[in-house]
Formats: structure tokens, C-alpha cells, sequence
């Protein structure tokens, strides 16, 4: 879920009530009058390149998103007045997938004749696709698709607009085949004029529709001005010289007919080769479509007031999509003059949009047969003036501004100019799924170059990210419960003027949450400048403010920085207790505070009972005395070995008193590196139990240290004499063993997220 800021109030769209019933049912009639043409349009725009006989199934598919699609993001919470329905890009580039991995496959395998099995194909990218969206708000990547840079964006959106309108001249000119464009001088001796006359009325009634017709949206004059003209040139008696309509319409009644379709794909090893294209697709397809939906998010919150919550958005678009895709509707996204429209007919609450799709359903069970009749030229008319607005305005602007030279920094703009180019010569040249990953590599680029200017390379807490020191389970519960209040900073690069402030500001924020102990990771830090080492000592003082600890690790790899600091009087502030030789020791010392502060025996120097060691619970006291028989005690002076790595033994070591440290060696340097640190309480030497092998690390006492040993024949001993007191010790070995390895996997996905 995401979190919310204490003290501040996300604007919402209103509950339902009553007194906002009569907005709601203007606000979602009106937009859905405006949806239903354009859903039908980009429909078309989906599937033009599997032929005619695909214009029905195209129009259903567009009117069946923008009738799910929102219906669903309700269902699922959505608590907007946002209008979901098909989108110009996403439509276009769901296009561009279909004619380059089925209409143009080279695999074989797809027959356009084949209508089900085809659709069933183009209609799994949308669910793909749907299913991208949901794990992209899933796993919170929202915020990363929309570091996709502007350039690269313009460039792809121009791209589309020229393809879509280069796509509409078949139909406007009246050609019963297609003609490439570099081709269409040789056919004019095909063109219909009447029927482009029809698609011109269209076009100009939409594009000057808002002047002529305030009170009536753009969309709707064009669609009634084409259809006019259309019908009055064939009362003339000219309609020979009038292109198709869209002709009979299949069942207009959804059902989920293609889920098992879907299913079936993956069971159909014939079809697996198409598998790798239709995913790759999908992929480029969800990037686009989640860019686009969080953009239009964006901007209807600048007319309505809705904060959109980006990740929560993305997956209900997601899960839209992919019921749509079952149903057969193509992909939807926030649609901007169906959400301004509802928002002017006094839409306020989610039942407007619930209002949007049920009218839109109505709509085409009783209207169906009327669809049949719109002519095409209408269909491609008003598609062209949607390619005449889909052009990016402010890479016109840039082109002008640069021709006019009104650029102080024309170099900046020239590159921006030449990444847009480079994404629409690429879309246009190649295909747009090529594009899109193009465009993703410069993403990508960008989006390192700028993490690259911060000196914070990862950042966890105390509570997701533990030392190798093994404790007992009230202590672990300890530091699950407060071991945010340790804040670790792995550092890199250079700490200087431009980057120092922003790790004063880190720990600034850190230190609000709770934070009582931040650790430094210097490791990767290869340069500190003045500014940096004076932030390092405001750093120190806001946290000894606040009576917290300020701790540094790996500061003596670099001797030089460690000169540096010691000039600065940054290593005598912070004092040799709080400077670590790596973090894992700097984070173990904070630990201790930690628990020291919640627990005050925590460190005190005596014996632990046996009954207070977690690998005995739950054994009863004649069971506790029947397995103590078998112990031996053992002590162990400071620095003592206990046993070395390569050595042969088969015993439990169980301590009571002092630690003890797992280390194995490094080369042939004589180096060693620390595995983990066994306290009192804990367990270790317990694989030995289970199996034959060698001793994998030496242990070394680190302080007084007082065992008591189980060997494997004492063990054996007591499995036959009491069996189920061996079978709870092991299972509490079990646990142990199981406790250590979801920490292991936290820690693991914690470094690696």
C-alpha cells in the first residue's frame, strides 16, 4: 500500500451519495457518448492490418475495453472519476505488434484466414500486456516507468502519429488493396473522390467541430457530418463511387470466450515459437501503456484535483486489461476528453464511471445493427485528425524555436532533438516494438547517468538487514521490532560539495523517523573534499543531538581518506570505538546497544540455564535432564580455538556463556573472513549431527566461553533410550537451521532490491 505523509490529505474523488447521484449519471452519459466513437475507431486501429473481415470484431474489441476496463478498476477500488477507455498510442502500437509477429511472421504458423485462432493470438498480447501492467504496480515500478525520458517519448509519439496517419490513406482514398504510400502517385486512377470527400467532412467537422458546435463534442459533429455526407451522396445515386461500410457485427454480447483460448496457446507446442515475439511485444506494449496512463493520471489531476496513486493505477489497469483480453477487448488506458467530459457534467464520484461503461453496454446491445452501417471512410476521417493531434507539440516547438535560433543552449536541445528523431526513424524504419526498446535503452542510460550523482548506493535499516552474530529469540524479536532505529548508508563515489548535502539531508529525514544509530559504509568511497568531511561533522552532531551514535565503517582501506579525516578532525570526534573495520562489526555494535536498551540482563556475565536455550523448548524438566546427561561442559578461554575448518568431528556445540565466532580463510595470505558470531543461548556445530564431513570454518572464542557439547554417539545414545525427546531436539535444530535461512533470504533480497 502506499504510504501516506503524516499530516497531509490526498484529494479523493467524493463517496457516493445521493446528492451527487445527478452529476454522476450527466457526467457518465456524456462521457460515455464521447468514448463509444473513439473506442470504435481505435478498435479498427488495432486490427487494420488483419484485413476487412476483422473490422467488426476490431470495433467490439474497442467498445468491450472501454466497457470492462473501468468497470473493473472500480471493482477494484479505484476511487476516481478518471474515464478508462482505448488510447491513440497504445491502440497504434498494439497494431504495430500484431502486423509484425502475426500478419508478417515468417514462423508459418499463423493464417490470418483462421479468425478465431488469430484473434485469440493478437487478443494474448493484450493480456500479456495487462499482466506487465499489474506487476509493474505490484513490485512499485510506476515511479521507474516514468523516468522514460521526454525525448524518447516525442520521438515514439511522433513516430505513431505519422504511421496512423499514413495507415488511414487506403481506406480515405478508396483503394480496394493496399498501396504502399511511395506507390499511390501509380493508382490514382483508383481513388475514389467521393469517397475521400466523406472522410474530409469528417475530418474538418471534428477539427473545427469546437468552433462551429461548442455544446456538442468535436468527435461526435465529425461522426455525424461524415455519416451525413455519406448517406446524402448515396441518395444522389452516387454510392458506387462510395467506399464499404463496416458491415455485419458478430454477438455484441461479452463472455470470457477467448480465456480459453489463451490456454490453449500454451498447450499448443506449435505455437511456442511464437511465444518469445507476442511476450517481447507484450512487454513494449505494458512500458508504452503504463508511460501513457500515468502521464494522462497526471494531467487529469491537474483539472480535477485527484492525486493519482501511480502504482495502485498501473494495477488496476493491468487487471483490466487482462479481464478485457478475455472478453475480447483490446487495451485501455486514462482516456482525457472522456475524463474532462465527466468532470464538466458534474461527475464526482466512482459510480460516474461505473455510469460510463453500463451506458456504453446498453449502447451496444440495442444498437448494434446501427453500427453496421458507418461507413469506414468516417472511421479512417476521424483517426486522421487523432494522428493530427497525437503529434508532439513541444518537439514542433524545439524544431521551431531552433530554425528561429531562440535557443541560448541550443546543444542541450539539439540532443533532445536527435533522440526524438532517432526513436521515430527507428519506429518508422524497423517497426515500434524495436523503438520502444530503444527508446528503453536510453531510458535506462539516463536514468543511471542521474543515480550516479548520489553518493548513497544502498540504504536498510537494522530491521530487514541483521549482523552475522546468531541470538537468541528474544533478542531477534528485539531487532525485529526495533531494529529500525539502526539506519545503515553504503556510500559511493566521491563525497564533496555537490553530493554532501543530499547526505546530510538522508540522514536529516533518517533522523525524524526514529533513527538512533547511523552507520557509514565508506568502502566505496574514493574521494572526500572539505565540504564533505565539514558535512560529516554537522552529521555527527544532529545525531549526538538527538543521543544517538554516529558509526563508520571501512574507513582504514583507504589510507589516505583516513589521513584526510584525521586532519579534519572528523576521526577524533567520532573516537576509535566508533570507527569499524567493515560494517558487519559497526552494525553488531549497534545491535547491542539496541538490545541493551530493551533488555537490561542482555549483557551481563553469567551462565545461561540450559532451560533457557532455545534449542531445548518445549522439553519437559525430566526430559531437560534426561538429554543433560549427555551434555559435556566444556570452557574455552579468549582467543581459543574450538575446533578448526577441515577438522573431522560430529558434535552440537550449545553455549551458555561468552561468544564464539565462525571464520574461514581467505587464499594463502593467511586472511580470514568472519561467517558469523555464535552468542549465548544459540547453537553451532549442528550440521555435524547430520552428516560426515569435515568441519567447514574454524571457531574461535571471543571472550570466556562456556559450551556444553552433544556428541553424535551421546545423541545416538539418546534416540534409542528417549526417542521423542531426540525428535524435539531436533525439530528446534529445524527451526533454528530454517530461522537462520529466512533471515539469510531477507537479507539477501533486502541487498538486492
Amino acid at each position: 500500500m502506499t504510504r501516506r505523509i503524516p499530516g497531509t490529505r490526498t484529494p479523493r474523488a467524493a463517496r457516493f451519495s445521493l446528492a451527487h447521484l445527478k452529476g454522476d449519471i450527466a457526467g457518465g452519459v456524456t462521457s460515455a457518448i464521447l468514448t463509444i466513437p473513439v473506442s470504435m475507431g481505435y478498435g479498427i486501429l488495432s486490427f487494420q492490418s488483419l484485413g476487412d473481415r476483422y473490422v467488426s470484431y476490431a470495433i467490439l474489441a474497442g467498445l468491450y475495453s472501454a466497457i470492462i476496463v473501468p468497470i473493473v478498476a472500480v471493482l477494484l477500488g479505484a476511487n476516481t472519476t478518471m474515464m478508462y477507455a482505448p488510447r491513440s498510442v497504445v491502440s497504434f502500437l498494439l497494431g504495430s505488434v500484431v502486423l509484425h509477429t502475426l500478419v508478417r511472421s515468417r514462423t508459418g504458423i499463423v493464417d490470418v484466414r483462421d479468425v478465431g485462432r488469430t484473434l485469440t493470438l493478437a487478443l494474448l498480447v493484450v493480456f500479456l500486456a495487462g499482466l506487465f501492467q499489474a506487476l509493474f504496480g505490484a513490485f512499485r515500478l510506476g515511479s521507474l516507468v516514468q523516468y522514460i525520458p521526454s525525448p524518447v517519448m516525442a520521438g515514439f509519439q511522433n513516430a505513431a502519429a505519422i504511421l496512423m496517419f499514413l495507415a488511414q490513406l487506403d481506406t480515405l482514398l478508396g483503394f480496394r488493396q493496399h498501396v504502399p504510400p511511395f506507390e499511390i502517385a501509380a493508382h490514382l486512377s483508383e481513388v475514389r473522390p467521393l469517397t475521400l470527400l466523406v472522410g474530409l467532412v469528417t475530418a474538418l467537422a471534428m477539427w473545427q467541430g469546437g468552433r462551429l458546435i461548442r455544446t456538442v463534442p468535436p468527435v461526435i459533429t465529425g461522426l455525424a457530418a461524415g455519416i451525413g455526407a455519406h448517406y446524402l451522396i448515396k441518395s444522389l445515386g452516387q454510392g458506387a463511387g462510395l467506399g464499404s461500410v463496416i458491415g455485419a457485427m458478430p454477438s455484441a454480447v461479452p463472455s470470457p470466450q477467448y480465456l480459453l483460448g489463451f490456454v490453449s496457446v500454451v498447450s499448443d507446442h506449435e505455437l511456442w515459437r511464437l511465444l518469445p515475439a507476442l511476450t517481447t511485444g507484450a512487454l513494449s506494449l505494458a512500458i508504452i501503456a503504463s508511460l501513457d496512463g500515468l502521464l494522462c493520471a497526471k494531467t487529469v489531476e491537474g483539472v480535477t484535483g485527484q492525486k493519482p496513486r501511480g502504482n495502485q493505477e498501473l494495477l488496476r489497469l493491468g487487471v483490466g486489461n487482462m479481464v478485457a483480453a478475455c472478453f475480447g477487448g483490446i487495451s485501455s488506458g486514462v482516456n482525457l476528453g472522456s475524463s474532462f467530459a465527466n468532470h464538466r457534467a458534474g461527475g464526482r464520484t466512482p459510480a460516474s464511471v461505473m455510469v460510463t461503461g453500463l451506458v456504453i453496454l446498453i449502447a451496444l446491445l440495442l444498437l448494434s445493427p446501427v453500427l453496421a452501417f458507418i461507413p469506414r471512410a468516417v472511421i479512417a476521417g476521424m483517426l486522421l485528425v487523432v494522428a493530427l493531434q497525437l503529434f508532439d507539440r513541444w518537439s514542433i516547438r524545439v524544431v521551431r524555436q531552433m530554425l528561429t535560433g531562440e535557443f541560448v543552449y541550443w546543444k542541450s536541445m539539439t540532443l533532445d532533438l536527435a533522440v526524438v528523431v532517432l526513436v521515430a526513424a527507428v519506429a518508422i524504419v524497423v517497426n515500434l516494438v524495436v523503438a520502444v526498446g530503444i527508446g528503453v535503452g536510453v531510458a535506462i542510460l539516463s536514468f543511471l547517468f542521474r543515480m550516479s550523482k548520489s553518493v548513497v548506493r544502498r540504504a536498510y535499516r537494522g530491521d530487514t538487514v541483521r549482523s552475522r552474530r546468531t541470538r537468541e529469540p528474544r533478542q531477534m524479536e528485539i531487532l525485529a521490532a526495533r531494529g529500525g532505529q539502526i539506519l545503515v548508508l553504503e556510500l559511493e563515489g566521491p563525497i564533496f560539495f555537490g553530493t554532501a548535502e543530499d547526505l546530510s539531508s538522508r540522514v536529516d529525514a533518517a533522523l525524524r523517523e526514529g533513527v538512533a544509530y547511523v552507520v557509514l559504509d565508506l568502502k566505496r568511497v574514493n574521494e572526500i573534499d572539505s565540504t564533505g568531511a565539514r558535512i560529516l561533522l554537522q552529521v555527527h552532531q544532529k545525531v549526538a543531538q538527538r543521543g544517538g551514535q554516529l558509526l563508520v565503517s571501512h574507513l582504514r582501506q583507504s589510507r589516505r581518506l583516513a589521513h584526510f579525516l584525521q586532519d579534519m578532525g572528523v576521526t577524533a570526534l567520532l573516537t576509535p570505538q566508533r570507527l569499524f573495520p567493515d560494517t558487519d562489526r559497526a552494525l553488531e555494535w549497534a545491535e547491542d546497544r539496541v538490545i541493551a536498551g530493551e533488555l537490561r540482563d542482555a549483557g551481563g556475565g553469567e551462565e545461561l540455564p540450559l532451560q533457557r536455550v532455545h534449542a531445548l523448548a518445549g522439553l519437559t524438566p525430566a526430559e531437560q535432564a534426561a538429554l543433560s546427561e549427555m551434555l559435556v561442559r566444556r570452557s574455552y578461554a579468549k582467543g581459543e580455538v574450538v575446533f578448526r575448518e577441515g577438522d573431522p568431528g560430529r558434535e552440537l556445540f550449545i553455549i551458555t556463556k561468552g561468544m564464539a565466532s565462525a571464520k574461514i580463510r581467505l587464499g594463502d595470505d593467511g586472511g580470514e573472513h568472519r561467517l558469523a558470531t555464535f552468542s549465548a543461548g544459540t547453537v553451532f556445530g549442528e550440521v555435524a549431527l547430520l552428516d560426515e564431513q569435515p568441519r567447514s570454518a574454524t571457531v574461535e572464542a571471543d571472550e570466556e566461553l562456556v559450551c556444553h557439547v552433544l556428541s553424535v554417539a551421546a545423541f545416538e545414545t539418546l534416540a534409542r533410550q528417549d526417542h521423542a525427546t531426540a525428535i524435539k531436539l531436533l525439530t528446534n535444530l529445524s527451526r533454528e537451521l530454517s530461522s537462520r535461512l529466512r533471515r539469510a533470504n531477507q537479507t539477501i533480497s533486502e541487498l538486492e532490491s
